[in-house]
């Protein structure tokens, strides 16, 4: 059925398609959590920081705002698309993957931060090419190991064939360079390969000759090993190198069991630098305490496990698209989140990235609302197949 639709005077109107039989209420539940809390957190968060920049303490608290109306407009236009729509579409988004990363990448196109070309400049609104383009490599993995799957779990080239795009876009990343976004890109790619059947002896090698490069771009660039020193003791030199890491764990610290009370940062005023960003975390242990981490730990493990959950029911109704495309972005969103919290409290060097639904940023916060899109679209056609309805797997 088409998306316009005939009103009961006989008239065309357009519409989203209606969840007629429902979706997954915990994931939802889960998510809009987040999403209010991230938004009372960006306000707490940025406050110094906005009324530096701009007069306003609200200034970021104003944008999220719209960033997050944006996201939820983009998610019912993704959620409106069937599921075959967006796996024979794998190919043309991986095209426009290496499009924006290359385009990126070029002198006054790409925008300049702190060393890194990583944004593309629209007026209002700067896109970070790296959140939609392994948005589009997840999608053309997944269509890959369904296409592929014998190949995939029988033979060496069939699991090196992927390796390929997936090589090609980690190098882009890397020229931003954004070392973050790459490491979880492969980690993705290599769960979601697994999971398709390959032969683990074949994927263990590959892992390793991944990790060895990897090992050698930390070991040959200069930035990455200072970050990596700093990483190993930050009080060493906490007045420079480790001061946004001494900064960062003063504020986790502080939040003892139950926080210092929502506003009550100290760190958020100007001690604390990206405190509304990468290091919004940060922030929140300080002001919601141990007793606040819990939670928001949970609530990431049931965004997880709800993902991990609707894409075995798509594997069991043999949607295996469905399935792997809901496998990776769950594993996306757990795995970002994961290693955003460990950078906070000093387990892992310093890394650019977010906490899905929750840190400031545009790219960032419309990707992740396109991803929920997708799997909660994977949700409401297994209810669909489930149910009999007759147009299953298409537009309600």
């Amino acid at each position: 059925m088409s998306a316009q639709r005939i009103n009961t005077q006989g008239n065309l109107s357009l519409g989203l398609p209606r969840a007629r039989y429902g979706l997954d209420g915990t994931l939802c539940l889960a998510v809009a959590v987040l999403l209010g809390w991230g938004l009372v957190m960006v306000a707490s968060a940025s406050v110094a920081i906005g009324e530096k920049m701009s007069g306003s303490p609200l200034y970021f608290f104003e944008r999220q705002l719209v960033f997050v109306v944006i996201g939820c407009v983009c998610g019912m236009m993704t959620f409106a698309v069937p599921m075959k729509s967006w796996e024979n579409s794998g190919p043309l988004l991986l095209a426009l993957a290496f499009f924006l990363l290359v385009l990126v990448l070029i002198p006054h196109v790409g925008v300049r931060v702190n060393s890194a070309r990583r944004w593309l400049d629209f007026g209002l609104f700067r896109l970070q090419a790296s959140e939609p383009a392994r948005l589009a490599m997840i999608l053309y993995l997944a269509g890959y190991i369904v296409r592929r799957q014998l190949r995939l779990q029988t033979s060496l080239p069939g699991l090196a064939m992927p390796f390929i795009p997936l090589g090609l876009v980690s190098l882009l990343l890397l020229a931003e360079p954004d070392f973050g976004a790459t490491a979880i890109l492969i980690a993705v790619a290599m769960l979601m390969l697994f999971l398709g059947g390959a032969k683990l002896n074949y994927l263990g090698g590959l892992f390793s000759i991944v990790g060895t490069t990897l090992a050698l771009l930390v070991w040959t660039a200069a930035y990455r090993m200072k970050r990596l020193l700093t990483f190993t003791d930050p009080w060493a030199d906490a007045e420079h190198a480790g001061w946004q890491l001494t900064q960062s764990l003063i504020a986790v610290g502080r939040g003892e069991v139950a926080g210092v009370g929502l506003g009550n940062s100290v760190q958020k005023l100007l001690y604390l630098p990206e405190m509304h960003t990468d290091f919004i975390f940060a922030i929140l242990a300080e002001e919601f305490g141990l007793l606040g981490v819990a939670a928001l730990l949970a609530l990431f493990g049931v965004i997880v496990w709800r993902g991990f959950v609707i894409g075995h029911n798509a594997e069991k109704l043999n949607c295996l698209f469905k399935a792997f495309l809901c496998y990776g972005l769950s594993s996306w969103l757990g795995l970002q989140a994961m290693i955003n919290m460990a950078v906070n409290m000093g387990m892992l060097p310093t890394k650019g990235l977010t906490l899905p639904f929750v840190s400031y940023g545009g790219s960032s916060l419309i990707t992740v609302l396109v991803m929920l899109a997708l799997i909660l679209r994977v949700d409401h056609e297994n209810r669909l197949i489930e149910a009999g309805h007759p147009e299953a797997g298409g537009r309600p």
